[in-house]
């Protein structure tokens, strides 16, 4: 059977020369979209941080993290969106695992 809702977490790398205006009304826009096509269960903004390499001649960006819950074909379009907005210097989007509640392991008797 297949799933009506799946949980993702995406992270936005975006250009530090928009400047904080600039990145806050980009965070707001993908807020928005994600808002209007899924739930937003949490999210996390990290910052500005260097590269490991550069980007587009950037050697920082800055970071934005949330967490959603949508149907399987969101992810699609909102990679789509990403990759046509200027200022996104680089996105990931993956699936989350369900976490399972781990089982109690019950003690050894000694006889």
């Amino acid at each position: 059977m297949a799933k009506l809702s799946q949980s993702y977490e995406t992270v936005m790398v975006l250009n530090p020369k928009l400047g904080e205006e600039g990145i806050k009304a980009l965070v707001e826009k993908f807020k928005a979209l994600i808002s209007e096509n899924a739930t937003i269960d949490s999210e996390e903004e990290w910052g500005t941080r260097r590269l490991a390499y550069e980007i587009e001649d950037q050697t920082e960006g800055y970071y934005y993290l949330i967490n959603f819950t949508s149907n399987p074909s969101f992810p699609a379009e909102l990679d789509r969106r990403y990759k046509i907005t200027d200022g996104v210097m680089r996105t990931l989007i993956v699936a989350r695992e369900e976490e399972k509640p781990k089982a109690e392991k019950k003690p050894e008797v000694k006889e």
